[in-house]
């Protein structure tokens, strides 16, 4: 492959922090011409890092499509308060999939090396809290692995 003239960089990425969140038991809403609708609790969490602190509240939610080629949609919404107060909304759109065997452990709880698996979200933030205001401007890639209660982020800012 040769390089396209004048092309421009690839956008750089910088940490910003990890989500640990806990997650409650998985709600079925059953199968859907779509494939099955689902919805996991957020029941709390801390997010840790350079450029986003904080707890997250029990008060989101994981809206999830699993889809008849075993490909899982994910819609997180969530809040986090800041150690100053500041509360700051994350919405995360998803895709997790891998080898079928890899997908049922993970269904069970069991342990799996996230390099088996693929699972990374967008993120965006909106609060407005003066001194948080820039999250709004910043949209986020994530690299997921799922444990057995919970869902744990690394965030990196597109520069």
């Amino acid at each position: 492959m040769t390089a396209v003239p004048d092309a421009p960089a690839a956008p750089g990425l910088v940490h910003m922090a990890q989500v640990r969140c806990e997650v409650g038991p998985l709600l079925s809403l059953g199968g859907a011409p779509a494939g099955e609708r689902r919805v996991v609790p957020l029941t709390g969490g801390e997010v840790e890092g350079p450029e986003l602190r904080g707890r997250i509240e029990p008060c989101g939610s994981d809206w999830q499509w699993l889809r008849a080629d075993g490909v899982l949609e994910i819609a997180a919404h969530y809040l986090v308060v800041a150690p100053d107060g500041a509360r700051i909304e994350v919405q995360s759109q998803g895709l997790r999939h891998g080898p079928a065997d890899v997908m049922a452990a993970l269904a069970r709880g069991e342990a799996v090396d996230a390099s088996r698996y693929f699972f990374r979200t967008l993120m965006r933030f909106h609060t407005g809290h003066a001194d948080w205001l820039h999250l709004n401007r910043v949209m986020a890639l994530a690299s997921g692995r799922r444990e057995a209660t919970r869902v744990v982020l690394d965030v990196f800012r597109i520069a």
